[in-house]
């Protein structure tokens, strides 16, 4: 019977929240208070019309609706549609970012280290596990809603009214379920959870890719990306509901879908087939780093594939920014200080910085693949050999190294490969790729604090995201939201020369240069003397 292949879906939904509570209240906790901070900020911000008007004549340029997705008429803007315009895309990518993280883990992961099959051996369903995992979305989405809608609606204000402020819970918490939903049927196509991880992170960069380009160009693209839908509420203004029902509609099928694939799959297998390897090895893979490289290589070039694009796409449509804010003060608040500088630069000062705190990302998870090795025995392989822990440990560092390194030069290139065709002032190739090429150092502290964690604290690895949250968050809102200058010095980024607006100051590159490799010494040292898992 049906009925029986869902049993047991409460107490597994126990074991998850109890596994995932942590991470879950971390996520909520960041969405709402970024949110709530931006809000608060932006009532003391935009203190008048003229203010209002002046942004909503910024989101007009295409470059501006590429990266925030911002679809509003200038007389329409008001203090909800400010911060929709700033937020809504940011936070929708970040709730997905989650639901991608959290069910992957819940699913193929906890299949892959083992725990499905321990769980499927009581008397429980087989497809309860799969319905836990849904359920606990169902919930962390709906609290995201409820607390987010009431949250914005204790503002005295006339635009946070009850229907606006439950359409933007509404859509943030419709897409994160969107984007659970492609991450479950991900999970039965493929074997492994870095696969499943893969192709979600591959799905939600082509849909804010698509929007980018379809809201530039053409609005029957932008309709073909579930990001697209998730800019077209209009919301604090027409509040349209459509695209929740869409997204809704979506996620159901998804659901469905990942119910069906299920059972048509056996444990620890993958429906998509497997590529047929070599009958024997390559002198490549027989190294340790060539070993390390095959593992993580798909990882890497997604990754490499996703920030390319991206560069390219915001490079094609930076000509008309100068025309567009020469005349803005307010812009300033949002980009640099200095009102003598181009726009066109420190917009592109601006999208370099926050790219290369998305690069940190695949260096980060690179890196942590060996914590995972870890858990799984399979560096048990290694050490029962004559090969040192500084070998394997170094083949990870170096592959992330490598790996912040590609990123640096993908956006470098991506952004001057398009722009240099559109921008009427020359911008050197050598100075944005170097603008891109400076935030290494940053990036390399990061990296050493990852290694830290991992030598010394393996158990708690899940702190270094915060970290790099917390980095994307001084770049992107760092100025817009007066953060304390003690705060912004926290950040790695926030010491980092704004090439090309700024000559190259080389005493804060040693100087992170230096800390990140003390760091990762401390990490290469800690890992050699504790006890492997």
């Amino acid at each position: 019977m049906i009925v029986q292949q869902f049993k047991g879906t409460g107490q597994v939904m126990r074991l998850l929240f109890r596994q995932n509570g942590v991470k879950i209240g971390l996520w909520l906790t960041g969405l709402i208070g970024v949110s709530i901070a931006t809000v608060t900020a932006y009532t003391t911000i935009y203190t008048g019309q003229k203010e209002i008007i002046e942004f909503g004549l910024t989101m007009q340029n295409p470059a501006m609706i590429a990266m925030l997705g911002s679809l509003y008429e200038v007389d329409t803007f008001n203090l909800g549609t400010v911060f929709a315009s700033e937020m809504l895309l940011f936070s929708a990518v970040a709730a997905s970012v989650m639901n991608i993280l959290i069910v992957s883990s819940s699913t193929r992961m906890d299949e892959e280290e083992g725990r499905l099959e321990m769980v499927l051996g009581l008397p429980v369903g087989r497809l309860a596990y799969l319905a836990a995992t849904i359920n606990v979305m169902v919930i962390v989405n709906s609290l995201l809603f409820m607390i987010l809608t009431l949250s914005l609606g204790l503002f005295n204000h006339e635009v946070f009214n009850v229907e606006s402020t439950l359409l933007y819970g509404g859509i943030l918490a419709s897409t994160g379920l969107f984007f659970a939903g492609v991450t479950a049927v991900a999970a039965q196509l493929t074997e492994t959870s870095r696969g499943a991880t893969g192709i979600s992170f591959t799905v939600l960069i082509a849909a804010y890719i698509i929007r980018a380009i379809g809201d530039v160009s053409s609005e029957m693209l932008s309709l073909v990306s579930p990001l697209g839908w998730t800019v077209r509420t209009v919301v604090f203004v027409d509040n349209d509901w459509w695209p929740v029902s869409a997204l809704i509609s979506g996620m159901v099928i998804l659901f469905v879908s990942a119910f069906y694939l299920n059972q048509q799959r056996d444990i620890n297998a993958g429906l998509l087939p497997e590529r047929k390897g070599r009958r024997y090895a390559s002198n490549t893979l027989k190294s340790q780093f060539g070993l390390t490289w095959r593992l993580e290589k798909g990882t890497i070039i997604s990754w490499a594939i996703g920030i390319f694009l991206m560069s390219t796409a915001f490079g094609s449509i930076l000509g008309d920014l100068e025309a567009y804010f020469s005349d803005f003060e307010l812009v300033q608040v949002i980009l640099a200080d200095d009102l003598s500088d181009s726009m066109t630069k420190q917009f592109i000062t601006l999208l370099v910085g926050i790219m290369s705190g998305f690069s940190a990302v695949p260096t980060v998870s690179v890196f942590l693949k060996l914590k995972k090795e870890e858990r799984m025995s399979r560096t048990e392989n290694f050490y029962s050999r004559a090969i040192s822990r500084n070998k394997v440990m170094g083949s990870y560092y170096t592959l992330a190294f490598l790996t912040a390194v590609l990123m640096q030069l993908l956006i470098g290139l991506g952004l001057y490969a398009s722009a240099s065709q559109v921008i009427k002032t020359t911008i050197g190739a050598g100075t944005v790729i170097a603008s891109g090429l400076v935030y290494i150092p940053a990036i390399l502290v990061v990296l050493g604090l990852t290694t830290v964690l991992v030598g010394a604290f393996p158990k708690r690895t899940g702190l270094i995201w915060i970290y790099v949250t917390f980095v994307i968050l001084v770049v992107y809102l760092g100025n817009l939201l007066e953060f304390p200058e003690w705060i912004k010095n926290i950040s790695a980024f926030h010491h980092i020369p704004q090439l090309p607006n700024e000559e190259i100051a080389w005493s804060p590159l040693i100087s992170l240069s230096v800390v990140g490799i003390a760091l990762s010494v401390i990490g290469f040292v800690s890992y050699n003397k504790r006890d492997i898992y």
